[in-house]
């Protein structure tokens, strides 16, 4: 009989004040519920339904290892304040592989 094994992948969460933490998720998790997960603070106003961008983090490192974005996603991005071309949601973003993120300030 097999093990279960799941796959887990490293996520790097990287704060405003220059520090990081490293985390483990298993695979087809999002962004949004690895932090939530794993007590990393990632702000979700509308519960992790792509119905706002408080959850938006830049990729730093991986963006091959995420979901591919969809239409919802990319058309909620173009609403976000300080959005740069490897910006992404995190409750839209499933963990295929490691990743490193940032999370930037928020302009509220």
């Amino acid at each position: 009989m097999k093990a279960n094994t799941m796959q887990m992948h490293k996520v790097t969460f990287q704060f405003l004040d220059g520090t990081e933490r490293t985390v483990e998720t298993p695979a087809g998790l999002t962004v949004l519920e690895t932090a939530l997960q794993n007590d990393v603070e990632l702000e979700h106003a509308c519960g992790g339904f792509c119905a706002c961008t408080t959850c938006h983090v830049v990729v730093k490192d991986g963006d091959d290892n995420l979901s591919e974005m969809d239409f919802d996603e990319e058309d909620k991005l173009d609403t976000c304040e300080g959005v740069t071309l490897r910006s992404r949601l995190g409750c839209q973003s499933r963990v295929e592989g490691p990743v490193t993120v940032h999370i930037p300030m928020k302009p509220y």
